[in-house]
């Protein structure tokens, strides 16, 4: 199992307009060059004109994708797909109380394992939760709207 190694950039570290003039060169760059396995060589703007960064495409889409974000003053967390969150993590990651979570953990609402004596969930169970917790919501929705209309409320 992985850990939990993943970077995090909050929302104004990196300046948006900044972040937006990378990603236009970025999508002009991927857009001409069509072969989606042609790797990627990066140049930096030091004025040396030195050895070439080469990024497998799919790398750089990734950083289009995060330049994207923080051109809208968004934060963004990398973390690898098989990482291991300790509970405050993954509470931070839903945005709920760490013992609310631990609820969810051993009620089995979310998998988790033992090390020792702290849980640790992996980060595709939470994401799994979520998108389970996502459509639970949908449905509810959905069926408040069905009363509403047969009620003649709408």
């Amino acid at each position: 199992m992985g850990t939990a190694t993943g970077k995090k950039l909050e929302p104004g570290v990196v300046d948006a307009g900044d972040a937006q003039r990378a990603l236009q060169r970025m999508n002009d760059y991927l857009s001409r060059t069509a072969r989606s396995d042609e790797d990627i060589e990066v140049r930096l703007e030091t004025g040396a004109g030195g050895e070439a960064l080469v990024l497998p495409r799919p790398v750089a889409e990734m950083f289009a994708s995060i330049l994207a974000a923080l051109a809208h003053g968004q934060g963004v967390q990398v973390m690898p797909v098989d990482a291991e969150l300790t509970t405050q993590q993954a509470a931070d990651m839903l945005n709920v109380s760490r013992p609310y979570l631990i609820g969810l953990l051993e009620s089995g609402e979310i998998p988790f394992r033992l090390v020792g004596r702290h849980r640790r969930v992996r980060l595709a169970d939470l994401r799994q939760y979520v998108r389970e917790d996502d459509a639970r919501r949908k449905g509810a929705a959905d069926e408040l709207m069905e009363l509403d209309q047969e009620l003649g409320l709408l």
